[in-house]
């Protein structure tokens, strides 16, 4: 598994299938945007979503979420998302998101998610190697990367 930036941030565009018939991105849209950063944030550590399916028989689900809406973003806006790990735990992570289009914020917020057995679908304890190298990358909050 590799290291990545502490605060990763990915790259995306507003299209017109994330928009109302205001041309605002709507509000749902926001969690898939974050989703896709979480995506991307673990595969540059060196995984799919899959592989860890595969090579450690786990899932990572969203088990919680708290979100501020500050700003709204509009039809072909650029906006970066980016993703902080903030606390790992043996069956959780802890996770500071946000949505920025240039430097302003539009989206803040925390998403805690679960490990779970990806046979039962149950909580399980992170595998130890995998807990240490996920434990690598926390950012403590306040902390410039």
């Amino acid at each position: 598994m590799s290291t990545v930036e502490s605060v990763f941030s990915w790259p995306t565009r507003v299209y017109w299938e994330d928009t109302d018939a205001g041309g605002l991105v709507y509000h749902a849209q926001y969690l898939a945007f974050l989703e896709r950063a979480r995506t991307e944030w673990v595969r540059a550590l060196g995984y799919g979503q899959d592989g860890l399916r595969r090579d450690h028989g786990l899932l990572f689900v969203v088990a919680g979420m708290q979100i501020g809406f500050l700003k709204p973003a509009r039809l072909d806006d650029a906006l970066e998302v980016t993703v902080e790990l903030r606390r790992c735990r043996r069956a959780s992570l802890i996770f500071a998101q946000t949505v920025r289009r240039g430097e302003e914020t539009l989206i803040s917020a925390e998403v805690r998610v679960a490990a779970v057995d990806a046979e039962h679908l149950r909580p399980c304890a992170i595998p130890a190697a995998l807990l240490a190298q996920l434990q690598a990358q926390e950012v403590q909050a306040g902390r410039d990367g």
